[in-house]
């Protein structure tokens, strides 16, 4: 599949300290400058989605309230909890958050990783 040649220019003009941050950011991506404005700007075409950061702290804000929801039904049954079960509930907490998040997120969970 061919891609589309690219002959149309935006531009802006920032400050030594701006262009300092984008050129950090470009970096830590393991990109140019232009390839990460570029990623950006068309990423903010679909609207306004979450960053890795805000899908990483939903999933561990999932997985905590699994734990907890999971904790507070076993002692208002008057369960003991042992060390097993405890690990059992960190364990499906951990193994089930990321695929929660993405489900709240509206994000699809199939191998292409495409948004619904």
């Amino acid at each position: 599949m061919k891609l589309a040649s690219r002959t149309r220019s935006v531009g802006t003009k920032v400050t030594d300290a701006e262009y300092a941050l984008l050129e950090a950011c470009a970096s830590a991506g393991g990109v140019s400058i232009s390839e990460w404005c570029r990623n950006v700007l068309l990423e903010r075409t679909d609207g306004d989605r979450p960053t890795e950061t805000q899908k990483v702290m939903l999933a561990e804000i999932l997985a905590l309230r699994t734990i907890l929801l999971n904790l507070h039904f076993a002692l208002a049954r008057t369960e003991t909890i042992t060390a097993d079960a405890m690990q059992s509930i960190i364990e499906r907490a951990d193994r089930d958050k990321v695929k929660k998040a993405l489900e709240r997120l509206g994000i699809d969970t199939n191998e292409s990783g495409s948004e619904k």
